[in-house]
């Protein structure tokens, strides 16, 4: 029996560039120096060039990098923040560990907040918007920064999945206040463990998240607020660092890889992805819609190949969430694409027998 198709590989790229990623862990390890270090600086300055930003600080992952931008920005107890409502669970997070409450926006047809309801949320409580980039688009920004500027909101970018991607030839990250990244490993930039930052034009925010990210302190054993212990490690920074270097070529690669999918998958129970014009993909994910997923699961699970679900649960139906109120139907939109989305193997490193042995069994799918 042939090797199952896995619905995302990370051995793939290592083994492309394994050669310069031991190297890199070698001479990290070697260097004896493995907190905030020449590594982790050179990454910031590096990443800040890559998106076009004045300033990067690195961080220990992408939830503290959305927890901490809000806490910077000053928002919490009685502040409301408009966010997608079929965003993953930890965009949500980064508001209400503030204390802050999250304000719900249905989604459009590019799975990203749909703008022409954001206006309509907006109350005298509200602070800020988090736009998230879902699945490798950007959202549309332009009408977002208009409304933020009309309104003076605050505004926070989640470009987890959005390493790269534009909106109108300017980058994810650097429309906002500040755009927050995780480098989880399966990211499109990905770690070797967890990560994360944040970039900014602002000195001051640059400034703050430094401070907040080594337990409040500007000085050692000198604290100004309360902080976390959110730093990125050397170890991390250097394979970042190696990362970066290969991360055009990883997304024209999976760009053609989307470009296959989009050309071939003819099947009329497959809802395909759209592409915002004026709008760039990295294609973070492939994510179909189908009415009769489980029945295509278990399909696809017999023919050797994986899926998963972003995400089966939207936040405001997570019992983590149960004292907001909410319940189904209050999010009509997010919760049928929460019913009905899949996505399909997409990795770097993906062979041209596997994503046909995947097209060839999708257009044969009958339900």
């Amino acid at each position: 029996m042939s090797e199952k198709i896995m619905p995302n590989r990370l051995d793939r790229v290592f083994c492309q560039y394994q050669e310069e990623l031991e190297a890199k862990a070698l001479k990290v390890l070697r260097s004896g120096w493995y907190v905030l270090g020449p590594e982790v600086e050179g990454f910031e300055r590096e990443f800040a060039d890559f998106t076009g930003s004045r300033y990067c600080v690195g961080l220990a992952s992408g939830l503290d990098a959305l927890w901490m931008a809000f806490r910077v920005l000053g928002i919490g107890a009685g502040d409301e923040v408009i966010v997608q409502a079929n965003t993953y669970i930890a965009s949500v997070m980064g508001i209400t560990i503030n204390g802050a409450t999250p304000v719900f926006a249905e989604p459009d047809i590019f799975f990203n907040l749909d703008v022409s309801r954001l206006e309509g949320l907006i109350t005298e409580r509200t602070r800020a918007v988090l736009a998230v980039h879902l699945y490798g688009q950007s959202s549309q920004m332009d009408e977002i920064v208009r409304i933020c500027r009309k309104h003076r909101l605050r505004l926070v970018e989640d470009c987890a999945q959005s390493h790269g991607a534009c909106f109108q030839g300017k980058m994810t990250g650097t429309f906002g206040d500040i755009g927050c990244f995780s480098f989880y490993p399966s990211k499109n930039l990905g770690a070797y463990g967890d990560a994360g930052a944040i970039v900014t034009d602002d000195e001051d925010i640059a400034a703050n998240m430094r401070i907040y990210r080594n337990y409040g302190s500007e000085k050692r054993y000198y604290n100004k607020v309360v902080g976390a212990n959110s730093r990125l490690d050397e170890l991390q920074a250097g394979l970042l660092r190696v990362r970066l270097k290969h991360l055009a070529e990883l997304t024209q690669e999976r760009k053609k890889l989307a470009g296959r999918y989009s050309r071939e998958l003819h099947n009329s129970c497959l809802l395909l992805p759209q592409v915002r014009p004026g709008c760039d993909s990295v294609w973070h994910q492939y994510v179909i819609r189908v009415n009769q997923r489980e029945q295509l699961i278990r399909y696809l699970d017999r023919r050797g190949i994986g899926t998963i679900i972003h995400y089966p649960i939207p936040p405001h139906l997570s019992e983590a969430y149960t004292d907001l109120g909410h319940q189904r139907g209050d999010y009509p939109i997010a919760e049928e694409y929460a019913d009905t989305v899949l996505s399909i193997p997409m990795y770097n490193g993906m062979t041209e027998k596997e994503q046909e042995t995947v097209i060839e069994a999708l257009n044969a799918f009958t339900p």
